[in-house]
């Protein structure tokens, strides 16, 4: 498939132009949708699929996507479709996700043209069901339309469940799409999930919400009611935490009682956010520097989680006794200046450079790390 690469910050996605058929063909419908007589069933959501599982659990439980209101957006686009003659009848791109990562081929000279594979399962649709179901509806009638319909696409492809889901909701929070009294949380979508998933949700929850937590209205998440300054997605920063969590899991899981080990973790993170909020100075929260943006907090989280293996205990002074072992942070406020950062670390992306500031804090301060594999 010919697509265009397309960067944003640190975020990589494709756009193409898919003929109709093909399409409707590669992607999976998780809602039923109706049409004069017909309907589409919606395909079975493995339940190892969460991001899936969580579209599929929204649309249930809104008006939005039950049947009358359904039937009645879907004719009204096959109605277009019907009309549209000069005018495109699908001009906005329909937004598909696989958790695949696709090969890419730029072709001739241009680096950012190329061949996109395709993935071998059907692409999930984030933003576009109700256009491309009143498209299959369309072309049963006229199927000789086919070849003159081609579906400007975006791809995201390779990326977590989290990723998927956050651009999901943030998509369908207007009030012409789902109402957002329906919709659910990141907080709540994980709290479905394994049990080191609730956990993390729970540490994350208690860093948006206690008063003592440096994070406290920082991180921006749905419905969020403090018009502070946002440092960090919700769904960027528990993935941080989780991936502290799962690789302790064996141990929290002997815990008698989560609830309380949970508060014992949630303390750990909120004392080391302290003891470097400390030490960073009047460089915290400043716009001019790096220190309280996504890819900082999210490389100390790490260190965080490096700290509390070997110094975790006791808990008594734990604050000052962390200010003394990072204040060499203090010392390099000049490298994470917003002007000329993104050079003085280098990567191919946010995974890359997180990592990179990871290891470099934590090389200042002498804190051994400890690599985590991703599940």
């Amino acid at each position: 498939m010919l697509a265009t690469r397309i960067r944003q910050k640190d975020g990589i996605f494709y756009f193409a132009s898919c003929p109709a058929g093909e399409v409707l063909n590669r992607v999976r419908f998780i809602s039923r949708y109706y049409g004069e007589g017909e309907e589409i069933a919606p395909q079975s959501v493995p339940q190892n699929d969460e991001i899936a599982q969580f579209i599929a659990r929204i649309e249930r439980t809104d008006e939005a996507f039950q049947r009358q209101l359904s039937r009645a957006k879907v004719r009204s686009l096959k109605n277009f479709y019907e009309m549209a003659v000069s005018q495109p009848p699908i001009p906005g791109t329909v937004l598909l996700f696989t958790g695949e990562t696709l090969r890419f081929t730029p072709t001739g000279s241009h680096d950012d043209v190329g061949n996109l594979q395709q993935p071998d399962s059907k692409y999930l649709i984030i933003d576009g069901q109700h256009r491309l179901a009143a498209l299959r509806f369309y072309l049963k009638e006229h199927p000789s339309e086919a070849s003159s319909i081609n579906v400007p696409c975006v791809v995201f492809d390779g990326r977590s469940e989290d990723f998927a889901a956050e651009m999901f909701v943030i998509i369908n929070s207007t009030p012409t799409r789902i109402n957002k009294s329906h919709l659910v949380d990141l907080y709540e979508r994980v709290s479905w999930a394994d049990p080191d998933r609730r956990f993390a949700a729970r540490m994350v929850e208690d860093l948006y919400t206690e008063g003592d937590s440096p994070l406290r209205y920082r991180i921006n998440r749905l419905g969020g009611r403090s018009q502070k300054d946002k440092w960090i997605l919700q769904a960027e920063l528990f993935n941080e935490v989780h991936r502290w969590v799962s690789a302790e899991w064996k141990k929290i899981s002997r815990a008698h009682n989560s609830y309380r080990e949970e508060e014992r973790y949630y303390g750990v993170i909120r004392d080391f956010l302290k003891a470097a909020q400390h030490v960073w100075g009047d460089t915290w929260g400043h716009d001019s520097y790096m220190v309280t943006k996504p890819v900082t907090l999210k490389a100390m989280v790490r260190v965080c989680a490096d700290l509390a293996r070997e110094d975790a205990e006791p808990v008594d002074g734990r604050v000052k006794r962390w200010e003394e072992r990072l204040a060499p942070w203090s010392e390099q406020q000049r490298a994470f200046r917003v002007e000329g950062f993104y050079e003085r670390f280098p990567a191919k992306g946010q995974i890359e450079r997180v990592t990179r500031i990871h290891r470099e804090l934590a090389r200042v301060v002498r804190i051994e790390t400890r690599g985590v594999k991703r599940d």
